[in-house]
C-alpha cells in the first residue's frame, strides 16, 4: 500500500456511471403492470432506487399491499432482468466525466464496483463503455443477501480489496462514491467515506454523505486535491 490518503475508490454504478435508471424504471413497469401495478418515475425515484431488485420488488408489492411468494420474486426479477437487457442494448448514456475519471482512477488507485444492480445488467454496459477490465473488484446483487442500505456489499468489496491486493485496507480510507440515500447508508455503515454526486438525489436527500458534488468531474478534482494532503 502506498502513502496514499486514499486506499480505494469504490464507484457504484447505476446512477453514478450511467444514466440506466430511467430503463430500470421502464423495465420495473412493464413486469408489474401485469400484476395491477404502476409506478410513475417520481415514485420511483422516491421509493425504489437504491434497492436491487429483489428489494425493489418486495418493497413494490408490500406497498401496494400484494402477497408475492419467492417462487414469483424469483420469475419477476429474471423478466426484469430480460427486458433492461432488450432496453439497454441501444446503447446508455454514461454520465459526463466517464470513462475517462474510470480509467485514471484506477491508475492512482485500487478501484472496486459495488452495486445492487444483476452482473447480467451491468457487465454489456461495461463491455459498451471499455471498462470491463477496469475494476478490479466487482460486487453485484448475486454475491450479498441484501440489497443497499445493508453494508455487507461494501464490507465484501473492501475485503475482495484486500485480497486482490494481498494487504489490509483500511475501509475508513477508502471512498465510496454514490447517488443515492441509501448506498449512502450501505458505505457509512461499512465505515467507508461516501461521497454523493446529485445525478439522482438532491444534496439534501444526500446529506449524510461526506460530500456531495454535481457532477463526476467535480468530484474527480477533489479526489485529486484530497490525495495531495
Amino acid at each position: 500500500m502506498t502513502d496514499s490518503v486514499i486506499h480505494a475508490v469504490i464507484f457504484d454504478f447505476d446512477g453514478v456511471l450511467v444514466d440506466t435508471e430511467p430503463l430500470h424504471h421502464q423495465a420495473f413497469c412493464t413486469v408489474v403492470a401485469p400484476h395491477g401495478l404502476a409506478c410513475d418515475w417520481p415514485e420511483y425515484v422516491r421509493e425504489y432506487i437504491g434497492f436491487d431488485d429483489r428489494g425493489l420488488f418486495q418493497a413494490a408489492f408490500q406497498r401496494h399491499q400484494k402477497s408475492l411468494a419467492d417462487a414469483d420474486l424469483q420469475t419477476l426479477v429474471n423478466a426484469k432482468a430480460n427486458e433492461f437487457i432488450r432496453l439497454a442494448a441501444a446503447g446508455v448514456d454514461p454520465y459526463p466525466g466517464v470513462p475517462d475519471i474510470v480509467r485514471n482512477a484506477s491508475e492512482r488507485w485500487p478501484v472496486g464496483l459495488c452495486s445492487g444492480a444483476l452482473r447480467s445488467d451491468i457487465e454489456p454496459l461495461l463491455n459498451q463503455l471499455g471498462l470491463q477490465a477496469t475494476f478490479g473488484v466487482q460486487v453485484t446483487a448475486e454475491d450479498v443477501p441484501a440489497s443497499k442500505p445493508d453494508p455487507t456489499c461494501y464490507r465484501l468489496t473492501v475485503e475482495k480489496l484486500a485480497a486482490l491486493l494481498q494487504t489490509p485496507l483500511n475501509a475508513t480510507q477508502c471512498i465510496a462514491i454514490e447517488d443515492t440515500p441509501a448506498g449512502v447508508e450501505a458505505a457509512t455503515g461499512a465505515q467507508l467515506r461516501a461521497w454523493g454526486v446529485t445525478h439522482t438525489h438532491s444534496q439534501t436527500e444526500l446529506s449524510a454523505a461526506e460530500r456531495v458534488f454535481d457532477s463526476l468531474p467535480a468530484l474527480w478534482k477533489a479526489l485529486l486535491e484530497e490525495d495531495k494532503t
